[in-house]
């Protein structure tokens, strides 16, 4: 009787955890794809969430000004923010395919 139950319950495990990725997929976004942000001006504080999703970009590579001391660019749903690393105010917002 354990023969049997090892023999069926081991692949089973095995297919459970092998198979794990496709079984329960991952919401993935993808911050190029764009999408416009009616919020997102100039003194807006942009949501930490939103932020922190977004991937820190070379400013020189898209020809956007330097960003002051404390902020950063980032590219967020397609577009470039440049917003205070502290508090997330927004400085500028472009975007990214009119910057490429």
């Amino acid at each position: 009787m354990n023969c049997i139950r090892k023999a069926v319950v081991i692949p089973t495990l095995a297919t459970i955890l092998l198979s794990g990725g496709m079984a329960f997929p991952q919401d993935h976004h993808d911050n190029h794809t764009y999408v416009h942000h009616e919020e997102w001006k100039r003194g807006y504080h942009m949501r930490h969430e939103d932020w922190d999703r977004g991937e820190r970009i070379d400013y020189h590579h898209y020809h956007l000004q330097e960003p002051p001391h404390g902020y950063e660019w980032r590219e967020v749903d397609g577009n470039f923010v440049l917003a205070a690393v502290a508090t997330g105010v927004i400085a500028s917002v472009v975007v990214a395919s009119a910057a490429h």
